[in-house]
């Protein structure tokens, strides 16, 4: 009689590429304004647009920062995985 049945540990896992949500999401909250989480996602051109609108705005661009760090910690692993890093979506 065999058993079907896989032990937890026996398991196949699914290979996912490094999520870096909890990187940007800090990053986004602290240093927003700067772009930095763009970088970090790989959004280079977005990250230039956020760092310039920190800039000529004296910081207050920075709450588009605190935004979308908000919503990346928000999410799932799976569906931040999924939203910014396989599907590119670069504003919030």
């Amino acid at each position: 009689m065999e058993n079907s049945k896989q032990e937890d540990w026996n398991k196949p896992q699914p290979i996912h590429q490094e999520n870096k949500k909890i990187l940007a999401g800090v990053l986004a909250i602290v240093l927003g304004g700067l772009g930095v989480h763009k970088f970090i996602l790989g959004y280079t051109q977005e990250g230039i647009i956020q760092l310039i609108i920190g800039v000529v705005t004296c910081g207050i661009g920075s709450i588009i920062g605190l935004v979308e760090g908000i919503i990346y910690l928000t999410k799932t692993d799976e569906e931040f995985y999924q939203t910014y890093q396989v599907g590119k979506k670069g504003w919030f």
